[in-house]
């Protein structure tokens, strides 16, 4: 039976275009964290979100569709079988990038933004001059504002800046998805608009399949294109934002007593009046 908050995939939608992951169940010792989950299809040239309270299972599931945990989960991306996958061919089509990301080295951003495009890259015949690579490398630091910080070492940038360049490398490997756990977590309010504003951009330009885990409701309600809601190990609905964050799934799901307002811009926002 449907969810009574679950809204059914467009029918318009191209028979295995998008990205999608069926029976995901993971275990953590004896504590199930998925059970027997099926997210999807998240559409190609759409930003998706993962809601939910802290501790639903939204990071996991995420890595989860990326192969990076144990599980049962069969996991398609335009008809392709990531499942079946060795994990650096997985990559080259669904890229992850963590909330925490790998200890930072001295290696100054540009060669480690280079060194990232180079390790998911079929070696051509003919090999682009060093200055294209560079050129294209910097093209990627500019698309997030930060070119400046091109021959700056990683380990001297903050948590803001090495999440800007995480983000620069994993757009200019030129994946078909981007699973992308909490991209805004260490970001100011104007990076955050940001970086959502190119993330929305980019994605539709190149027909990109975005999954994001995000905690910010507003940011959900506003500048996505879908969510998915997860409570306790399952998903408890999935589709439009404003059709799926309602004071009914925020009560029962977040336990808060809230409504959603529509500003004079036209904006939606979530006010949240007390515990439920």
């Amino acid at each position: 039976m449907t969810h009574p908050f679950m809204t059914q995939p467009s029918p318009s939608l191209v028979p295995h275009a998008g990205l999608r992951a069926a029976h995901v169940s993971v275990r953590y010792g004896r504590r199930a964290v998925l059970h027997d989950v099926t997210a999807g299809p998240f559409a190609p040239g759409t930003v998706c979100a993962l809601l939910g309270p802290n501790g639903s299972g939204k990071s996991t599931l995420l890595r989860a569709i990326a192969g990076l945990v144990p599980s049962s989960a069969h996991v398609t991306l335009n008809g392709e079988d990531l499942s079946r996958m060795s994990l650096p061919d997985r990559t080259r089509r669904c890229l992850y990038l963590p909330q925490a990301l790998p200890a930072a080295v001295q290696l100054p951003v540009l060669e480690a933004l280079m060194a990232a495009r180079q390790t998911v890259r079929t070696p051509l015949p003919s090999a682009p001059a060093e200055e294209d690579a560079i050129q294209a490398a910097l093209e990627s630091l500019s698309l997030f504002g930060i070119p400046h910080l091109a021959m700056q070492a990683m380990d001297e940038l903050s948590g803001g800046q090495r999440q800007l360049v995480g983000l620069a490398q994993a757009l200019s490997r030129k994946p078909k998805a981007l699973l992308l756990d909490e991209p805004l977590s260490a970001l100011d309010l104007h990076h955050q608009f940001a970086v959502m504003d190119i993330l929305r951009r980019e994605t539709a330009a190149h027909q990109l399949v975005t999954v994001l885990v995000l905690h910010d409701l507003n940011s959900a309600l506003n500048l996505t294109d879908h969510v998915t809601v997860l409570h306790e190990g399952r998903i408890t609905a999935s589709g439009p934002p404003a059709a799926v964050l309602t004071p009914e799934l925020l009560r029962e799901t977040y336990r808060v007593r809230a409504r959603v307002d529509t500003g004079a811009d036209g904006r939606k926002f979530v006010s949240v009046e007390g515990i439920a």
